[in-house]
């Protein structure tokens, strides 16, 4: 493993350890350069199989952004990520896969248009976030955790603007949410400014289809006056907030009923 032996070397070693992240970045940069649409960034755990509910919805909100003409970016491997570059693919859109080389778990799927395997997971992370409008995370592990918190962290530090982010499954992220609140803000770790960052990052507007609305109308900040709302969706019950209106392309975002066929529970 590379970022192991990376981690490991002594001196002499930084001419080289400097050239291959340099080589990494320029490839994974050229792979980015290939995405010619808008993109949403979709994670979640590669440990799903494609019976469970989770796979079915990440497929579907794939196939959603796929037929709205926007990429679909993902960690390349099995799973959540499998489901979403899936869906895309079958409706259309451009798929796309930033996968990692790894001990277990992460062979690439068969439903890429675009894809790099990186051996670095800083560089794997760049261009993850380079090429977003935005995150959809799916319930899922460490990884998924680390991808969560370190776009809250550009967030709070100002580097993304206008940048949702949406969680889908309310119950499976509720005990952390409280946490945050609970532990975080009650200990003085993190700041009532920061909580209030929080709010708008995790704000519970229940529903797949707002959410992804939501993704849409970021891209037209100018006009729309979002001043950086992030939410939180719970898959399945559409609730638009109606703050802005529709740009003509994210019609397709939302059903005539207000409901979705996405459900998890």
């Amino acid at each position: 493993m590379d970022d192991e032996r990376l981690l490991a070397s002594h001196e002499g070693a930084l001419p080289e350890n400097v050239l291959s992240i340099a080589r990494e970045f320029w490839a994974g940069f050229a792979a980015v350069d290939k995405i010619d649409r808008p993109a949403v960034s979709i994670f979640g755990s590669a440990r799903v199989h494609e019976d469970s509910p989770i796979y079915r919805g990440a497929r579907e909100v794939g196939r959603r952004f796929g037929e709205a003409g926007w990429a679909v970016i993902t960690g390349g491997g099995p799973g959540v990520m499998e489901a979403a570059n899936r869906g895309a693919k079958e409706a259309g859109g451009l798929s796309v896969g930033f996968n990692i080389e790894l001990p277990h778990e992460q062979g690439s799927n068969a439903y890429l248009d675009i894809s790099y395997t990186f051996k670095h997971f800083y560089a794997r992370k760049v261009c993850f976030v380079k090429p977003a409008e935005g995150f959809v995370i799916f319930p899922g592990g460490f990884g998924t955790l680390d991808e969560l918190f370190e776009a809250l962290t550009l967030i709070q530090t100002g580097k993304a603007q206008n940048f949702p982010v949406v969680l889908v499954d309310t119950d499976y992220w509720g005990e952390m949410l409280d946490w945050v609140r609970g532990e975080m803000l009650t200990d003085g770790m993190i700041s009532t400014g920061d909580l209030e960052l929080l709010a708008h990052a995790l704000r519970e507007v229940s529903g797949l289809g707002a959410g992804l609305n939501l993704l849409a109308r970021a891209r037209e900040n100018d006009a729309c006056g979002l001043d950086g709302e992030r939410i939180v969706a719970r898959a399945g019950q559409l609730v638009d907030r109606g703050q802005v209106a529709k740009p003509h392309w994210a019609s397709a975002f939302s059903g005539s009923t207000g409901t979705s066929a996405l459900r998890v529970p």
